[in-house]
């Protein structure tokens, strides 16, 4: 390398932005996921023993998928090649697997390709990765935010191995922070930037386990100072720290994972959780007609007869959100969680009509009993169909003593909390009245 290529790369390396400049030239600087590389873990294994098979690396942003794709091809000392499954064709594809066969051929050792966002990839393009992967002619690294068990194909799933990456520690992350403004050649040491301890501690805070997002705040903090000597304070820091956007895509599993957080927030009765986890979902835009069909569905299948209000109020508050809309109906949201988590709660409804299906798929089917049958026609007394039938409201109580079945079958076990605990009590007494006497 010449002196003007020497310039040109320092040149280059100063333009990338703060958290490419300090991506870790090893493992021991990696930062976090010590759930997979700290000694005995698994993937810390592999690479040690140099058996590393085609992996996914999945977690949200920031938390190191590609740095870590790096660094394997560093540790495991195998050629390397990245491709975007956003900006990258089968063309390109097909390209990097004649070029991993070449590698292989010259070299005797496997490359490592890898692919960032493979969940963009469609079915052809992850097709044809396939008979590569499975020969051991290239080591797949693949990065994804999005659940690989919904978003890649499960035959290549199955010749991979997964491993989830945890979003960062605010611990992690000030660490990273302290090191980028101690570093005089890749970070901010050059400047000798003072940062006020809460200050860092509230960049860590804001980032939430993103590493790129946290290193990227600091840097515009202490870029952007105008003191001298540079001191970037709680001010300066939270002018830095951009609007929180929150990710979300309407048919990722992230979109799933929170409305499942909010249904089991209410369910547990944690008003307080289930709270954020509908703001949550508000905030990242997430459809109202959607959280109104799941809270009509939670007010029949978690709660029930334990309070019948629940539905009431669950079916108008619907009808209240189509009608105002956002934001104003996000003040009918939160009335309807408020009172849906401390409502008491029975699945007895949902557990009696599941077994009753059940039976009826699985079970020898019931034929109706003759005094139960259609009797508007004519001829239906000479077939003996409604023949005996007790007119309920004839009787005393209101309840009729006659089989309605014909057979022992008990599907709904109500719960004694809230007004079920009433309605159990009369349905024990039903039950009496209902057998004919001896």
């Amino acid at each position: 390398m010449d002196l003007f290529e020497a310039s040109e790369k320092k040149n280059r390396e100063r333009s990338q932005p703060l958290a490419a400049r300090m991506r870790p030239k090893n493992l021991d600087e990696f930062v976090g996921q010590s759930h997979l590389l700290a000694p005995g873990k698994l993937l810390r294994r592999l690479i040690q023993a140099d058996r590393l098979q085609s992996i996914l690396l999945y977690g949200p942003p920031g938390t190191g998928k590609t740095t870590l794709a790096h660094l394997l091809a560093n540790e495991t000392k195998g050629a390397f090649r990245q491709l975007n499954a956003v900006t990258s064709g089968i063309k390109e594809l097909r390209e990097s697997l004649e070029w991993a066969r070449d590698e292989v051929s010259a070299t005797g050792k496997r490359p490592i390709l890898f692919i960032d966002e493979i969940h963009r990839f469609n079915r052809t393009q992850q097709d044809a990765l396939l008979p590569d992967v499975e020969q051991g002619i290239v080591t797949l690294v693949g990065a994804t935010t999005s659940n690989p068990f919904f978003s890649v194909n499960g035959a290549l799933l199955s010749r991979s191995q997964v491993f989830e990456l945890q979003p960062l520690t605010d611990q992690d992350l000030i660490q990273l922070l302290r090191r980028a403004l101690a570093d005089q050649s890749r970070g901010l040491g050059m400047y000798r930037p003072q940062v006020d301890d809460e200050a860092l501690e509230y960049c860590a805070r804001i980032s939430e386990g993103d590493a790129r997002r946290a290193l990227g705040a600091i840097e515009l903090a202490v870029l952007s100072s105008t003191q001298s000597p540079i001191r970037v304070d709680m001010d300066a820091m939270r002018e830095s720290m951009q609007k929180k956007i929150l990710q979300f895509d309407p048919t990722g599993d992230q979109h799933y994972d929170q409305a499942s957080a909010l249904i089991k927030s209410i369910r547990g009765s944690d008003i307080n959780a289930a709270l954020y986890w509908l703001a949550r979902s508000l905030e990242s835009g997430e459809e109202v007609r959607f959280l109104t069909r799941r809270l009509v569905i939670l007010a029949s299948e978690d709660i029930g007869n334990a309070d019948p209000q629940a539905l009431t109020l669950a079916v108008a508050a619907m009808q209240a959100c189509e009608f105002i809309g956002l934001p104003e109906c996000q003040l009918t949201l939160s009335q309807l969680v408020i009172y849906l988590a401390a409502a008491p709660k029975s699945n007895s409804a949902t557990s009696a009509i599941s077994a009753a299906r059940k039976d009826v798929r699985e079970g020898a089917l019931i034929p109706v009993p003759k005094h139960l049958r259609d009797g508007h026609y004519g001829g239906a007394e000479k077939l003996g169909n409604a023949i005996g039938y007790q007119y309920s409201h004839d009787a005393a109580d209101g309840v009729a003593a006659q089989e309605y079945l014909g057979v022992d079958r008990e599907y709904y076990i109500p719960v004694r909390r809230g007004f079920e605990a009433d309605l159990a009590e009369r349905w024990d007494t039903i039950q009496k009245m209902l057998k004919p006497k001896e």
